[in-house]
């Protein structure tokens, strides 16, 4: 067949998703008004109107992320991307970064470090456990990091990192730099960006925040921001370089790259969902629906593979039981309950059921089905459970 020959077009059908009740580690359920509003009609990506619409959003993320950091906007692409731009830009070559070792994200901050140029160390901890103030300490004395980068909800290991001041008291009495992923947290725990005097944060669009996956919020105080206009060498990416972004969402506002348009209406419209509930309610919302989900797990006989401590409300890790497969449990939920949740990533596969319960996807009504749904599972493929019991301590945690 030459090039010139005509073929016949596929045909691939209409799209047709299923109707998915989305308890996973994200993406989330999304409320009707971030649909409509992701499908609203398009405009130029320097148009006045979504120039206000880029307005809009620096000021509701600002009050998402409690900060009045001028340097707050949206990075085009996912959570990475965000990581991405924070530590290519704080980081030249040759500088050491500390990184945490006790989760899938945090290794990652190694590898995107390591991508720009740094020498990577790593605070360690089991997976499942926090970072000890103490161990960070120590490697701060052995290595003496410019940057610090740690995780405050480990969406692998459902660890919150508890006492965040602890940890940036200790990189900023040694001159460093902190950078905060908060991508399973913001928007369903507290978080005080400026409070707890943070150099750089980010999340993701599609897990707390509850719009649809593929852009990303970051902020920048003026301290990191003055690091990266010091560079004595050109930031790796030209994509995420500060200083061409900031074109496109500063004052200038100059073309850098085509904004995705209907993915940042739907952001905007999720929050401002947030500030209409006022984020302290948003908070509270999240720890009660996902209390409720961690005492379901707990009465029906599946404790949490954390400690009370340091559990993330936001993804609940729940226990394997002896005996079972884990992936056909996840796939009979799926394909009988129209729910989703996933298993353990790296050194926690096999071990944990990750269970969601961030954005819109926090609601009471979710709670309950969830837990019917995984405790009618397990109980079938001969797991030592009792649903009745977990379905009646999801009821009592939630009227409390």
């Amino acid at each position: 067949m030459t090039d010139t020959e005509e073929t016949e077009p596929p045909d691939v059908g209409e799209l047709v998703p299923p109707d998915r009740t989305l308890m996973g580690p994200g993406p989330t359920d999304v409320h009707d008004r971030v649909r409509r509003a992701a499908a609203a009609p398009l405009v130029g990506y320097l148009d006045d109107y979504y120039v206000s619409v880029m307005d809009d959003l620096q000021e509701l993320l600002r009050y998402a992320f409690r900060t009045t950091n001028e340097h707050t906007f949206v990075v085009s692409g996912t959570g990475s991307a965000a990581m991405e731009t924070a530590l290519a830009n704080l980081l030249e070559p040759g500088e050491t970064v500390l990184v945490p070792g006790n989760g899938y994200f945090g290794q990652r901050m190694g590898h995107v470090a390591a991508r720009a140029g740094a020498e990577v160390v790593t605070v360690e901890a089991p997976w499942g456990q926090p970072l000890d103030p103490a161990d960070v300490e120590a490697a701060f004395e052995r290595h003496q990091p410019t940057v610090f980068g740690f995780v405050h909800g480990e969406t692998s290991t459902g660890v919150r990192q508890p006492d965040v001041p602890a940890l940036t008291d200790i990189a900023h009495a040694h001159d460093a730099y902190v950078v905060a992923d908060t991508v399973p947290v913001l928007g369903g725990l507290p978080f005080r960006t400026d409070e707890w005097d943070l150099d750089v944060v980010y999340t993701g669009s599609q897990k707390c925040l509850s719009a649809p996956p593929g852009v990303a919020p970051i902020t920048f105080n003026e301290r990191a921001v003055e690091k990266v206009h010091a560079r004595e060498t050109p930031v790796r990416s030209w994509y995420l370089d500060l200083a061409g972004v900031w074109e496109y969402w500063g004052e200038e506002r100059n073309y850098h790259h085509t904004g995705p348009i209907s993915t940042n209406y739907a952001l905007r419209e999720a929050c401002r969902l947030i500030a209409e509930e006022g984020i302290e309610a948003v908070w509270e919302r999240h720890r009660r629906v996902g209390g409720a989900i961690k005492a379901g797990a707990e009465a029906m006989g599946v404790p949490l593979h954390v400690d009370d401590d340091h559990w993330l409300p936001t993804l609940n890790p729940v226990t394997v039981p002896d005996g079972v497969d884990d992936d056909r449990v996840i796939e009979r939920v799926m394909d009988e309950h129209g729910i989703e949740i996933v298993g353990g990533l790296g050194a926690l596969a096999g071990d944990i059921f990750r269970v969601g319960c961030m954005g819109h996807s926090a609601r009471p009504g979710n709670a309950l089905e969830v837990i019917s749904a995984l405790g009618t599972v397990l109980a079938e493929e001969g797991a030592d459970v009792d649903p009745d019991a977990g379905v009646t301590a999801v009821r009592r945690a939630l009227a409390e």
